[in-house]
């Protein structure tokens, strides 16, 4: 086929040999198949900021470092130098976590070069060499449901301790290859210690696999993985090898605001008594 204008320059660097076709197009960006360094691989290219229809909310920008003061005040007043900017960052985003995600074992498509707006990486293919569905277009039994959902609440473990949540997984963003379940589309993932909705975006996170494998293992609805492993997280116990059991208890014990002031108290009559005594 034809190559499109912004594989071009991966073409003369000679990072492609061949675009072969295309394999998807979304609001974000088009996915082409491609030949590079004798590998069938694929190139995301992400759309121009006024042409797709993605609109990037502020929740998933938060806590996401700028280059300078001149590019985090034109982003802050949505310039068109700006907006270009929150583009830059946007996809840079992807292309770090992807990076990040697969030197820690998640089992992301592996990065292999970002030029010019263009992602090149791994075709994640089927036993027979296809391209892998996506998990939503699998029809899955009881068994396959829990195995792929226990794979997968694994992932996002190892996502976290590798500091990141996804923030918008989902049956839609998951291929599944010969191996299981694997993780794509990271724009929007987000810095755990840096962004103050992480803890929210994990447990939406996990709550979406839970309603979707809930449908063939009803179980599965009930189980709160997503406060478990946040819990843990905080408190600083969190491992890839970390056994969980899908039960989360939340302390629901009121205060006792009598005892809190009448600590307070006490601890203002002895602040005022050695104050008398220093001035003796």
């Amino acid at each position: 086929m034809k190559t499109p204008k912004s594989i071009e320059p991966l073409v003369r660097d000679g990072l492609v040999d061949e675009v072969l076709r295309p394999l998807k197009s979304g609001k974000e960006a088009a996915v082409y198949v491609v030949l590079s360094e004798g590998e069938i691989r694929c190139a995301k290219v992400y759309k121009d900021v006024n042409q797709r229809g993605f609109h990037k909310q502020a929740q998933y920008q938060e806590g996401r470092k700028v280059r300078n003061s001149r590019q985090a005040r034109a982003m802050e007043k949505n310039s068109r130098f700006g907006r270009q900017q929150q583009e830059q960052v946007w996809q840079n985003a992807e292309v770090d976590a992807l990076y990040r995600l697969a030197a820690a074992g998640v089992r992301v498509p592996k990065p292999f070069n970002f030029v010019e707006g263009v992602l090149l990486m791994e075709l994640v293919t089927d036993e027979h060499g296809n391209a892998a569905p996506r998990l939503n277009d699998l029809e899955l039994g009881r068994e396959q449901a829990l195995e792929y959902h226990g794979l997968l609440i694994k992932e996002v473990v190892r996502m976290l301790c590798a500091g990141l949540v996804h923030g918008d997984l989902s049956e839609y963003n998951i291929l599944v290859d010969a191996s299981g379940p694997v993780i794509i589309d990271l724009p929007q993932a987000v810095d755990a210690a840096a962004n103050n909705n992480a803890a929210r975006m994990l447990e939406r996170d996990v709550d979406n696999l839970a309603d979707y494998f809930g449908r063939f293992a009803p179980e599965l609805l009930t189980t709160e993985y997503g406060k478990e492993i946040w819990k843990l997280y905080e408190s600083g116990d969190l491992t890839p090898q970390v056994e969980l059991t899908g039960r989360f208890k939340s302390n629901n014990k009121a205060a006792d605001v009598g005892s809190i002031m009448r600590e307070i108290d006490d601890a203002r009559d002895e602040a005022i008594r050695r104050r008398y005594e220093h001035e003796d």
